[in-house]
């Protein structure tokens, strides 16, 4: 197997375990796991919320520990620690043991890319580094869309399904162990940069997007089931087809590059916008919020493969930390966002709850990467 494949195929099933599976999981079983916890919104909101929080934990964390230790042994720890995080929400016995598990599971996402950053550096060509990241960049899409018929298959027994994702990073922590290169970088390039106009927008940019996903991401199950009376079939389709319109997002890079940057970025904030009110309405069709979800993935993961590409220009000498610092700020605002909208739904109600994270979305939209005509 070529070392492009091997990096790709083993980065790709450790986004897709990580994201899908560890940290977005927890929102397609939230009624549920809220029916036998009785946790409540603002809680599910405030947990959620910890989620994101132990992937700032991480994150902050992730690319130092890369060049010190090496891409391989980061990963490995990634795969680990959604696997303990994972085994310990499948046990949960109450709120406050889930809050703990649902942050160690969240650790994880949190050290999942930066080391694949660096093992595509150090493994693929140069010509084909930017495809490669954007296919492993992917794999939110296919733990997400993997769910949905695990979730199926298991009827909603989420105690057992977290129990089946747990052991799955076990055997992708053996996996990463013999795939992925033992990389270390400069210790003389760790440390923070200079925040410069593109920095600083990539920055405002992130955290909005990343409050205004969680609408979706840690509530959506919460709001088909509250509007449209939908079980655990039904929730679990929607998670499909958001994974399954994820896979879209593998072509940012191509997009990028034909439309420019600030187009491509305006065009699926704005996607991200429609699909929360859609799905939040409480009037859209069935057939609507489902086309809805799947048009929510596609931009959600375009977005995120906008955003890896707008931090490698923004931070060209040190790509691994320019990627680190727009992930970080997009789980802060999903840290932020979960909470709020959490709040906002246990008070003033659904309808403020969904217009204001719409108008979120669309806030993100209008910043400007900050770059020359050309590269934007």
């Amino acid at each position: 197997m070529s070392p492009t494949l091997r990096v790709g195929a083993t980065g790709f099933g450790l986004i897709a375990l990580c994201y899908g599976f560890a940290r977005f999981a927890f929102g397609l079983f939230l009624p549920q796991i809220d029916a036998e916890l009785d946790l409540g919104s603002s809680l599910s909101g405030v947990i959620s919320g910890g989620s994101f929080a132990g992937y700032c934990i991480a994150i902050i964390a992730a690319a130092a520990l890369t060049e010190r230790l090496g891409a391989r042994i980061v990963a490995i720890s990634a795969a680990m620690l959604a696997a303990i995080g994972m085994a310990g929400i499948a046990l949960a016995p109450s709120p406050a043991f889930l809050a703990f598990a649902v942050i160690v599971a969240g650790l994880s996402t949190g050290l999942a890319s930066p080391p694949m950053a660096a093992a595509v550096v150090a493994a693929v060509r140069a010509d084909r580094q930017d495809a490669t990241n954007t296919f492993i960049n992917a794999g939110t899409s296919a733990g997400v869309a993997l769910s949905g018929p695990i979730a199926l298959a298991m009827n909603g027994q989420w105690r057992t399904t977290f129990a089946i994702f747990a052991g799955l990073a076990v055997v992708l922590a053996a996996v990463a162990s013999v795939a992925l290169p033992s990389t270390r970088g400069s210790a003389s390039s760790i440390g923070l940069p200079r925040i410069t106009k593109p920095l600083g927008s990539l920055i405002v940019a992130t955290f909005l997007i990343g409050m205004a996903s969680t609408a979706i991401w840690s509530f959506g199950g919460q709001l088909v089931s509250q509007n449209l009376g939908w079980g655990p079939t039904g929730t679990a389709i929607l998670w499909s087809g958001i994974g399954t319109g994820g896979i879209i997002g593998a072509w940012a890079g191509s997009l990028v590059s034909r439309f420019g940057l600030q187009r491509i970025h305006l065009l699926f904030c704005g996607a991200v916008a429609a699909t929360i009110a859609a799905v939040g309405s409480g009037v859209a069709m069935a057939g609507l919020v489902l086309a809805s979800g799947a048009l929510f993935g596609a931009a959600y993961v375009m977005l995120s493969g906008v955003y890896l590409i707008w931090g490698v220009q923004a931070l060209p000498e040190r790509p691994a930390t320019g990627l680190t610092i727009g992930f970080l700020t997009l789980a802060i605002g999903q840290t932020v966002g979960a909470s709020l909208f959490g709040l906002l739904l246990g008070g003033p109600g659904m309808g403020t709850a969904i217009i204001a994270f719409a108008a979120i979305a669309m806030a993100a939209g209008v910043v400007r990467p900050g770059f020359s005509p050309a590269r934007a």
